[in-house]
């Protein structure tokens, strides 16, 4: 008896410091996030280009980026969404997590100033550029049945995609993490249904992901699974991998929230 009560009282007070930690973090102030780059804004040098590659539409790649480095996955056309998922190079158990991403910066909107968390609890990408800021953290990319679903028959989709470049690096179907998706605006109505804005995708959108730490990346150029428009066929997107200077100590990710603060502590001590 004196067991039970001992227990119950651990649950009580586990509940009571939950509901504390949870009202502090609805009443924390997050900094507003950077204005939007401008399409023709945040040109790469040259000098800093290391790589430049085409994915065509449906298609993927794999990039390996090193901490310093950052990409930018462009939409030339505004047709596309590019799904990626993302592991550490040195430990491929630490991998992308966007709940994580979402609970640390009390946003589901991830837009340029924010950050991308891996499932350690560090940063794995900063958002220093973006034009869009349209990004999906919720509904993943396409499947085998929402591709038929859309076109009627079998079409090459994200999770196929994925498989396929885990597969490349020694990983497997369990070793895939949910997906952040770019250039794909979903919201959520007041009925709690997704919705797709179309007028929010732009031809020659952009995204630069700062690369936190060394990282193997996939990037998935199918169409969402909520695009209306996803029969039509999809673009092209580019990806240029480029030299980029390392967050200082006011960079915007960095200082978004005290959560931020601390995800980037944790990693800059990793690579101490």
């Amino acid at each position: 008896m004196t067991i039970a009560a001992s227990k119950q009282e651990i649950v009580d007070a586990n509940r009571r410091r939950y509901e504390e930690l949870r009202a502090a973090g609805q009443e924390a102030k997050l900094k507003a996030p950077p204005q939007p780059t401008a399409l023709d804004a945040a040109p790469i040098s040259p000098e800093a280009v290391i790589s430049r590659e085409e994915v065509p539409a449906d298609w993927y790649a794999t990039v390996r980026l090193r901490r310093g480095e950052a990409l930018r996955i462009a939409d030339p056309a505004g047709r596309s969404s590019v799904s990626m998922i993302a592991w550490r190079a040195e430990d491929t158990s630490e991998r992308i997590n966007c709940a994580d991403t979402v609970k640390v910066q009390w946003s589901a909107v991830v837009s340029k100033g924010r950050v991308i968390l891996s499932d350690m609890g560090r940063v794995m990408f900063s958002l220093i550029e973006d034009t869009s800021g349209a990004h999906d953290l919720m509904v993943g990319g396409s499947t085998a049945a929402s591709a038929a679903a859309a076109d009627g028959v079998h079409s090459r989709n994200t999770q196929e995609n994925f498989v396929a470049a885990a597969a490349k690096v020694g990983l497997g179907p369990r070793d895939i993490p949910p997906c952040v998706s770019f250039f794909a605006p979903v919201s959520v109505d007041a009925t709690g249904r997704f919705v797709w804005t179309q007028t929010a995708k732009h031809a020659g959108d952009f995204v630069d992901l700062r690369a936190e730490m060394n990282a193997i990346v996939v990037l998935s150029n199918c169409a969402h699974p909520l695009n209306p428009a996803r029969q039509q066929p999809s673009g092209s997107i580019t990806l240029v991998r480029y030299r980029a200077p390392a967050a200082a100590v006011d960079d915007p990710c960095r200082t978004g929230s005290a959560e931020a603060a601390r995800a980037f502590a944790f990693t800059d001590y990793l690579y101490a």
